[in-house]
């Protein structure tokens, strides 16, 4: 038994005490936290500032369902149709919302910052653990770097729509796209440094701004716009892409789907930050999902029952619904502040994908997994957050933006990394926590009756429902992962290419390489820093 299982082994009683207290904590909540954090090895260093009600607005507006599912309709639409995006829709929220489960029971378990490639380098087989471990740590720190990129690529570029939607005569370009892109990140830095001790609150009104905007936009097409028949909307598959038979045109429009609901796990990275984290960071995950869920598939059968024809708001805009929107209320100025509420998200979200990387750095550099670790693995004292990662992380979506000025296909590409590599991510964690689950390695206390190695969190799903929901995770997550490196069309050009495959396979190979040459030096797994083993 290794230094890690050691600890692991050594704080399981003591979570069956704090357990039992978290579920009635009182003034003694910070204890229990540090407890549990202590349990794993950890010491308390960030400051907790985050309960339920905050964590909800994070993971909410991080994911942003109800938006993402109007910014990326388009793929579902041509592979699938109305009624594929529809079924499509609900394949994915039952999906996600298993795979969410799975991750809160790890939560639980484990509440670190590290999440993902902390849990693997627990619950790997001794052989394998500490490379498993390295990769998987890779892997979310470029997905979450790449998450940054992409929010605030998004929120520029639809600013610039905008622009071009009340102003035809502007021709946009790839750099002042690029500068507005800085600009945003500008922005964001100043909420996660001057402003980042309000941040839970900050969080709380972004998630009523959420809500609101949700039922301006809802509320106005329902009224406005004439209403196409159930048959058309529930009934209508299309294969536009070419492919052999619809069901596989529906599984490669199944993408965007997905896509929209990933990112709910940023409170996993924020656990050292959350009060009662072992119960919390579970239920915020899962309630944004089911809640957001909710929104997003009112919002998806709205639209597509008033949109019209989307054809020709494609040919207008790279964002078909500012068109659609202009369309129904019959005013670019109503249309331009309805959007507007989709813009001010989009940069929340980003707000909240900066937050996560940075902690999420800053776990893996506290553990030697980064080049230039000690100076990544520094908090600031003042802020009590780690700085040096969120200037590393929004310096890399800065330097991601350059990309966009030479080939907007080029820079697409890659933030198409984000989705890929958490998805490799989330299975390495999913898949391991079944495997030691099948294997009779967990469980509710560590007596040497039962042998258990390891032992539940205070948050879980007991049984053969437990067991049956982290199956269902993985095999959806297998899946997704499959399909998202599908083109769109089954005639591929150098234009249409899903590229993802190749910087995927890039990105491991170079975890890899780099692991076996220089970090297998310093990189041994999480490093223990408190209890009877550090």
């Amino acid at each position: 038994m290794d230094t890690q299982l050691k600890s692991w082994a050594s704080g399981s009683q003591l979570q069956h005490r704090t357990s039992r207290a978290v579920e009635n904590a009182g003034p003694s909540d910070f204890e229990i936290d540090r407890s549990e954090l202590a349990r794993v090895g950890k010491k308390q260093v960030l400051r907790r500032n985050f309960d339920l009600a905050s964590m909800i607005g994070f993971s909410s507006v991080l994911v942003s369902l109800w938006e993402n599912i109007l910014l990326s309709f388009q793929l579902g639409l041509v592979n699938g149709g109305p009624a594929g995006l529809i079924y499509g829709y609900i394949f994915a929220w039952a999906g996600m919302t298993c795979v969410y489960i799975t991750l809160g029971e790890l939560a639980s378990m484990i509440p670190t910052s590290g999440g993902q490639y902390h849990w693997v380098s627990i619950f790997a087989p001794e052989k394998s653990k500490t490379f498993l471990s390295y990769v998987c740590g890779w892997l979310t720190v470029l997905g979450w770097a790449g998450a940054i990129a992409s929010t605030s690529f998004f929120s520029g570029s639809m600013i610039q729509a905008l622009i071009v939607h009340n102003n035809p005569s502007y021709t946009p370009t790839g750099w002042q796209e690029t500068l507005i892109m800085w600009a945003v990140l500008v922005l964001v830095l100043f909420f996660n440094t001057a402003l980042s001790r309000t941040l839970p609150a900050i969080e709380v009104c972004i998630l009523m701004i959420h809500i609101f905007g949700f039922f301006a936009i809802f509320i106005t097409i329902l009224y406005l716009a004439p209403k196409a028949s159930a048959e058309s909307v529930f009934t209508t598959f299309k294969n536009q892409g070419g492919w052999p038979t619809q069901g596989l045109s529906f599984f490669v429009g199944l993408s965007g789907n997905a896509a929209a609901f990933v990112g709910a796990d940023g409170s996993v990275h924020m656990s050292e930050e959350v009060r009662r984290a072992t119960v919390n960071v579970p239920r915020s995950m899962i309630f944004s999902t089911l809640f957001n869920g909710l929104l997003a598939w009112a919002m998806l059968i709205a639209f597509l029952f008033c949109a019209g024809t989307i054809t020709e708001a494609e040919s207008e805009s790279p964002y078909p619904y500012i068109p659609i929107l202009a369309r129904i209320t019959g005013s670019d100025v109503g249309a331009t502040i309805l959007a507007s509420l989709i813009v001010v998200l989009e940069f929340c979200a980003c707000i909240a994908a900066t937050a996560t990387a940075s902690r999420m750095m800053w776990a893996f550099a506290r553990d030697h997994g980064l080049p230039n670790w000690r100076q990544l693995s520094q908090v600031d004292v003042r802020t009590s957050i780690p700085l040096k990662c969120l200037l590393v992380g929004v310096l890399f979506a800065a330097l991601f933006g350059l990309i966009n000025i030479g080939s907007t296909t080029a820079f697409n590409d890659i933030i198409s990394l984000v989705l890929v590599s958490l998805y490799g991510t989330y299975i390495l964690a999913c898949g391991l926590l079944l495997y030691r689950r099948l294997n009779g390695d967990i469980g509710d206390d560590t007596s040497s009756d039962k042998k258990h190695l390891f032992t539940w969190g205070p948050w879980r799903i007991k049984g053969l429902l437990g067991i049956l929901i982290n199956t269902v995770a993985v095999l959806y997550l297998v899946l997704m992962a499959f399909f998202s490196f599908w083109p769109s069309e089954a005639k591929v050009t150098a234009a249409n290419m899903n590229y993802s495959s190749l910087l995927f396979g890039a990105a491991v190979i170079w975890s890899m390489i780099y692991y076996v040459f220089w970090a297998h030096k310093t990189y041994k797994g999480p490093v223990v820093e408190v209890g009877p083993f550090a």
